[in-house]
């Protein structure tokens, strides 16, 4: 029986709390899933910096893991396991965020058979981060996903 939208984002928040103990501190929050569209989301008061706004590790850290959890996300949907691991990254911050972040990432559909092949996945993703509906931040990223032998 496949999960709910909910309890694989349940299940994605828990994932993310235990194994990545910076993502509970920051009380990341994945909002929603829909098609190939995430959006999570991190308070700003844990995340805040010296000028009041998102502290720029923070930011990269929401988008990192944004990324992160859209393939896990498809992965669950194909019912393949895979190790995701971010292998390259580029990040250009647009504008200050003063108030609640939300993360949005959207993909095109991801050939994910090859893990169940023993073959590694490559997925190019781009998070966009808004503040306010203004786009402060934009995240281009490269992740793998490695077969789990």
């Amino acid at each position: 029986m496949a999960l709910s939208e909910q309890q694989l984002l349940a299940q994605l928040k828990q994932t993310w709390h235990q194994t990545i103990p910076l993502s509970q501190f920051m009380a990341v929050e994945p909002l929603s899933v829909s098609g190939n569209k995430f959006k999570v989301t991190a308070p700003l008061a844990p995340n805040i910096n010296l000028h009041q706004t998102m502290f720029a590790g923070s930011i990269y850290t929401l988008m990192t893991l944004t990324g992160w959890g859209m393939v896990w996300l498809l992965q669950q949907r194909a019912q393949v396991q895979g190790d995701i691991v971010l292998a390259g990254a580029h990040i250009r911050y647009l504008a200050p965020v003063t108030e609640q972040p939300i993360a949005v990432v959207s993909c095109a559909d991801i050939e994910l058979a090859p893990l169940g092949r023993g073959k590694r996945v490559k997925i190019p993703l781009t998070v966009e981060l808004f503040c306010a509906e203004k786009l402060c931040a934009q995240f281009e990223a490269k992740y793998v996903s490695l077969p789990i032998v």
